[in-house]
This record gives structure tokens, C-alpha cells and sequence, in this order.
């Protein structure tokens, strides 16, 4: 795989906290030095890595126009997880004493949705994302940024077969809860604790049929108002939320 590019402050610094040894060379806006900005530079070169200035436009047409306040990293690729990993995943959780909290997402394809799902799964403690290698969006400097920090610090998980990999993990007691819009009862009438593993789908056209008939428990989330649906990544944090609030209650 080829390098890319990160931008911002909190997905740089998350790689400067995890995994210094990804950062080849890094850009910055010329003549600023911030409280903000210089922090990170001087981590940065800390751990030897190469800061040159640039312009607003050569910045902005590196970052392809996206916000980058002021910084942006050419960075290695980060580690890709496979199916593989998750027993490695479960069991360190088990071994914390927690229950696993999965978070899977089947064909988020816009990199901003899966940005803002990847930071929900962060706040939520999920302990990974589980995606299908086809029909998703990569890990991409757009994903990073809206992420905030999270695509660096969530296991993400790319499966060849993702129902085959579902069925693998109910045979380890994981319970699998879809989201889908013709669910019998919702959100606040199911039960998600214990090892646990919500299942989103993709922008419009939900879960994909296979994905669907994997799961054990189909739910939806009530809505009042004159929409049909929510944005699948505030969808995302509602769930997770729930998850949470009956976890810790």
C-alpha cells in the first residue's frame, strides 16, 4: 500500500500517542506558531521527523482542499486488521474483565460518515470496527480527520466475508443486533448488554440481505418527526449510547 496523508492536529497527534514510527514528513503552515500548532511540531521533530513550512495554497491543494488547520503528515499506512485479529481482540477484553462491544458497519461508503462512526465506537469503548473489504470506505486522511483521533486508537477491521465472520463470532457467544427499519420493537426495548456487536447499515439502502438474516435481533430506533431516517452515523451513536447507558446501569 502507498503512503497518504493525514491532516489536523488531534489525528496527528493521535499518531505521534500510538505510533510515532508511521510519521515520515510533515508540512505546516508557514509563519504559524500557535500554542495549538507548536506542540505538535515540537513532538514532531522530537521523534525526528522532517517539518518544512508551505504556503496556504500549496497546503490547502495538499490537503485537496479539506481542513487542515495548518498541518498536514505524509504518514505510512496503518497496520490492516483482518478477521484473524479478533480472537485476539475478544480475548483481551475478556481478560480486562469487560464484555466485548463491537460496532460493525456493513457499506459505509462515504469517508465523513465513517469518520464521525469511528469516533463514536472511540467514546463508546468499542473495542473494534468490523467492516467488509468490499462495498467500504477506506482509512483514508478524510477519515482520520473527522475522526478526530479515533481512526488511530480503534481496532478496524476488514473481513474478506463478513457474514461468515459473524456467524464465527455467535459461536463465541458474541449476539448480533441490526438496525432495520421494519423491526418489530426498538432500541430501548432490547436488551445489549453482555458480549454484544451492533450492526449498521449502509447509507439508504440499510444492511445487506445476507447481513441481515445473520443477525440474531433486528431493532430501530423510534422516530417522532416528518424524517423516515437518521444520518447512519448519528444513527451509530444512538445505538452505542444505549449500549453503554444499559451496560453501566
Amino acid at each position: 500500500m502507498s503512503n497518504e496523508f493525514i491532516f489536523g492536529i488531534h489525528a496527528i497527534n493521535a499518531v505521534l500517542d500510538k505510533d510515532p514510527a508511521r510519521l515520515i514528513e510533515a508540512f505546516v503552515l508557514k509563519g504559524r506558531e500557535d500554542d495549538r500548532l507548536m506542540p505538535v511540531i515540537n513532538q514532531l521533530q522530537k521523534f525526528g521527523v522532517s517539518v518544512q513550512q508551505m504556503g496556504r495554497k500549496a497546503l490547502d491543494d495538499k490537503a485537496q482542499g479539506a481542513n487542515h488547520q495548518g498541518i498536514i503528515a505524509k504518514v505510512k499506512p496503518a497496520k490492516q486488521l483482518n478477521e484473524h485479529h479478533l480472537d485476539d481482540i475478544i480475548n483481551a477484553c475478556v481478560a480486562r474483565g469487560e464484555q466485548p462491544l463491537l460496532l460493525v458497519l456493513d457499506g459505509v461508503t462515504d469517508p465523513h460518515n465513517l469518520g464521525a462512526c469511528l469516533r463514536n465506537a472511540d467514546a463508546a469503548g468499542v473495542a473494534a470496527v468490523i467492516v467488509p473489504k468490499d462495498k467500504s470506505a477506506p482509512l483514508t486522511g478524510t477519515v482520520s480527520k473527522v475522526a478526530c483521533g479515533a481512526a488511530e486508537t480503534v481496532p478496524f477491521v476488514r473481513v474478506t466475508n463478513l457474514a461468515r465472520t459473524m456467524r464465527a463470532l455467535q459461536e463465541q457467544g458474541i449476539w448480533f443486533v441490526g438496525t432495520a427499519g421494519e423491526a418489530t420493537h426498538d432500541i430501548y426495548q432490547a436488551k445489549l448488554t453482555g458480549p454484544l456487536a451492533i450492526v449498521m447499515g449502509a447509507e439508504g439502502d440499510g444492511m445487506r440481505r445476507l447481513t441481515r438474516e445473520t443477525c440474531d435481533d433486528l431493532i430501530k430506533i423510534p422516530m417522532a418527526g416528518s424524517v423516515s431516517s437518521l444520518n447512519v452515523s448519528v444513527a451509530t451513536g444512538v445505538c452505542l449510547f444505549e449500549a453503554v447507558r444499559q451496560r453501566l446501569s
